[in-house]
């Protein structure tokens, strides 16, 4: 029977626990988008991590949405986030970058003036986001035509050729809480007509895309998937989320993907139970799952088989040394949310570890 501190095979990666740490957007990367000091420590800080994936990073100079998330769309970003993989690697650690682009969620005030792009020109409901002039709300996206849409899965396979050379294990798409993939694939949002809308199958078409570019790269075995069916972030939903993961987790499967991660709103709920019960049957691969899960639920989760890793967010911005922690049944840091986004080291990397 597995436990949190079983080595897993995930791909062409051999993880010495299944403890991993999820994308965290911490926005620190400043205006230029490029790893900086504090960065290589906060990764580098958290190596014993079965595996680390990055924030979400940005694909392409107008796929901003945070004022300092990361970017990999230039040289001096890939020779930035090297410095962290180097640091990362030197303590025995694995790292992946999530690749993102935030679709509707982006806004022209962040982009030089470049209006968000989406599926359809639906707009984020009854929410801000910050921009340099402050907040303002989201504005109506340029849905992408037909022909256009190569030209952004042609921006992923990019970002998966650049993290290569950043010196990565792999790359995580980032197909969940309402950014431009998931703006294709949840009909909540996706109206189109085209080959790209309508049924599962269209929907999923830029999706899978984006993940045979990046396989063209990797190799399936160093290429993951996120997907959120059922978290409502971004003013999102979907009318079929198990059968949109069912037709997700097959084809997936059929790519022999590293992994498959299902992002929840709380793992305990029972329609998110489903969900990964449906994941868990239709992939036959490695099977993460991420939501509000303690030491306890994901030791029960693990060991049950419904999941192979547990996806942990929050504890390891406060615990560094979460691995340590559970290891030891430790007591946890509490998370210093006036610190979350932005700022400098303080709420960032200046957590005390149990040494």
């Amino acid at each position: 029977m597995p436990t949190l501190f079983t080595p897993l095979q995930v791909g062409d990666l051999l993880l010495p626990n299944r403890i991993v740490m999820a994308p965290l957007t911490r926005v620190r990367a400043g205006s230029t988008h490029i790893p900086n000091d504090m960065m290589v420590d906060y990764y580098s800080q958290r190596a014993s991590s079965g595996l680390i994936m990055t924030e979400c990073t940005m694909v392409d100079v107008h796929a901003c949405a945070f004022m300092g998330e990361g970017g990999i769309y230039s040289p001096a970003h890939v020779a930035g986030w090297k410095r962290v993989t180097d640091a990362v690697h030197a303590k025995g650690g694995r790292i992946f970058m999530q690749i993102w682009h935030p679709g509707r969620a982006a806004h022209s005030l962040l982009n030089d003036g470049e209006p968000p792009v989406s599926s359809s020109s639906k707009a984020i409901r009854h929410e801000t986001t910050g921009t340099p002039q402050g907040a303002k709300p989201y504005e109506i996206p340029r849905a992408l035509r037909t022909e256009e849409i190569s030209r952004y899965v042609e921006m992923f396979r990019f970002a998966a050729t650049n993290a290569k050379q950043a010196g990565f294990d792999g790359v995580q798409i980032h197909g969940a809480h309402g950014y431009l993939i998931d703006n294709f694939l949840r009909d909540g949002v996706n109206a189109r007509t085209d080959v790209y809308g309508g049924s599962i199958a269209n929907r999923a078409r830029f999706l899978l895309e984006v993940t045979d570019a990046a396989i063209s790269v990797w190799g399936a075995g160093r290429v993951a998937v996120r997907i959120s069916p059922l978290v409502p972030f971004n003013d999102m939903l979907d009318s079929q989320p198990e059968t949109l993961v069912t037709y997700v987790a097959q084809e997936m499967s059929h790519r022999k993907i590293a992994f498959l991660e299902i992002r929840h709103k709380n793992h305990a709920l029972p329609d998110e139970q489903a969900i990964l019960a449906t994941a868990r049957q239709n992939f036959q691969g490695t099977l993460m799952t991420n939501g509000s899960y303690t030491h306890e639920t994901g030791e029960s989760t693990v060991a049950s088989g419904k999941a192979d890793a547990i996806v942990y967010g929050r504890p390891y911005i406060a615990n560094p040394d979460l691995v340590e922690r559970f290891a030891k049944q430790a007591s946890l840091n509490e998370v210093n949310y006036d610190r979350l986004y932005g700022g400098g080291a303080d709420g960032y990397s200046d957590y005390l570890t149990l040494a």
